[in-house]
């Protein structure tokens, strides 16, 4: 019996043994697989991160025209990489398209905002100031006719000049959010029909409805980057305008400080760029002048009706002979707007030219965009990018009140700008007349960009 027994226990420890050294062996195995995995998906995310941000960091020659882009039906994992999709197999492929949504969410993309001469300024993640948001249940208020008229003109600009102007194509900011400038006119083309349709039935559009907006559109909440003001979590809303100025189509004692247009010639000869706006104030254009011949007078005006007109960009002259006429800029001597420098002692100096409305964006004058004023904000074409539909939220005696407009025209002061809008208020016949008006509007606002779901 001792005999047996003994043989009995002998024989459990040993099994038993044999058990415990199986299961380590078990644990050290899997912890060895988890790391390696965890180290592998370290290494993709890095890799994702670097791969991403250098796309950003691409020369614009560089990156693929939206004709020529991948089709948008693939599962991307990175530029490089592509996911598709087999029959039979659509539970499996939502699952890993939501894990790779959920993935690619997490990895934090930067993108390198450049100024007007497409130089490189800083980087920022997009998350830092791009986020999911809604809209509050309050009337988006916005001219039904003129906001149409301004998508219309906007959507064209598009279709006509998108491969003359490059700059147009750039994702800009909103390509870390995941959305293209295909998006972008989808959104363009979504309100423009239910505009026209709504406005052909009589209606209220439905684009004034809150929970329209936010069933139909995803609504990327805007908070302003400001490198001079890291406080500033809001967008500054500016004003701007067309005044009305008195002028003369020729010099007088009071209308003696001319505007001036290049002649055809001048489109390849760029001698004007050698010259500041003092240059030019100081008599080169006139007879006797050095540059004489070389640019036409096209209007006169005070002097303090010409700071106005370079600052505004568009202005109506009233003439003394009873005619009135628009005038744009065209084209500038090259030289940057210095923020915070008087109007006066900037050196920056634009050429004007007769158009037929408030005109707004365009890479040359006989292209720019054709705008409405209620409707239109000016800014930073390349980094947030022309076409984006805007609205700002704010608080007026104690409610919510939400505004609409797209942005369709720029200025030197938006390139690079992430923290302002500048918001086209109306025609006016003076500046006391434009002060009352802007005084209902706000300084300060949240911004919402909408693209179509």
């Amino acid at each position: 019996m001792s005999i047996q027994f003994n043989q009995k226990i002998r024989l459990t420890l040993g099994i038993a043994t044999l058990l415990i050294l199986g299961l380590a062996s078990s644990y050290i195995y899997n912890s060895e697989t988890k790391n390696k995995q965890l180290a592998q998906q370290n290494q993709t995310a890095q890799s994702l991160s670097f791969t991403q941000q250098e796309n950003y960091n691409l020369p614009q020659s560089q990156i693929l025209p939206v004709s020529t882009q991948t089709n948008r039906t693939s599962t991307t994992i990175s530029p490089n990489y592509f996911i598709t999709p087999h029959a039979g197999n659509e539970n499996i492929n939502k699952q890993n398209t939501l894990a790779e949504k959920k993935f690619l969410a997490s990895v934090p993309v930067t993108y390198p905002v450049i100024d007007e001469w497409q130089k490189y300024k800083f980087s920022i993640s997009g998350n830092q100031i791009l986020s999911s948001g809604q809209l509050p249940s309050a009337k988006v208020n916005f001219n039904q006719n003129d906001l149409l008229t301004v998508l219309t003109n906007t959507r064209k600009y598009f279709q006509d000049y998108s491969s003359a102007d490059p700059d147009i194509q750039r994702k800009g900011l909103l390509g870390t959010q995941g959305v293209t400038v295909q998006d972008m006119l989808k959104t363009l083309d979504f309100m423009i029909a239910t505009l026209q349709e709504d406005i052909t039935n009589k209606r209220t559009t439905r684009l004034q409805d809150p929970n329209f907006i936010n069933t139909n559109f995803r609504v990327i909440k805007w908070s302003a980057y400001n490198p001079g003001n890291q406080k500033q979590d809001r967008l500054r809303i500016t004003k701007y305008a067309v005044f009305t100025h008195p002028g003369s189509h020729q010099k007088t004692s009071t209308f003696n400080t001319p505007i001036y247009s290049l002649k055809d010639i001048a489109i390849n000869d760029k001698f004007y760029t050698r010259y500041t706006k003092q240059d030019v104030l100081s008599g080169i254009y006139e007879p006797g002048g050095k540059e004489f011949g070389k640019v036409k007078p096209i209007a006169y005006l005070t002097r303090d009706g010409l700071e106005e007109a370079l600052m505004e960009g568009t202005i109506l002259i009233n003439f003394t002979d009873g005619s009135q006429a628009f005038f744009n800029v065209d084209r500038n001597n090259g030289i940057s707007y210095i923020r915070g420098l008087k109007a006066t002692a900037q050196k920056r100096y634009w050429y004007f030219k007769q158009v037929d409305a408030i005109k707004g964006y365009g890479y040359k004058i006989d292209a720019k965009i054709s705008i409405k004023p209620g409707v239109t904000f000016a800014g930073d074409v390349l980094n947030i990018g022309l076409g984006k539909v805007i609205v700002i939220e704010h608080t007026q005696g104690g409610r919510k009140r939400l505004q609409m407009g797209v942005i369709a025209d720029t200025g030197g002061a938006f390139l690079p700008n992430l923290y302002q809008l500048d918001f086209l208020a109306g025609i006016f016949k003076n500046k006391k007349d434009f002060q009352e008006h802007i005084g209902q509007l706000p300084d300060y606002a949240t911004a919402y960009v909408l693209v179509k779901k």
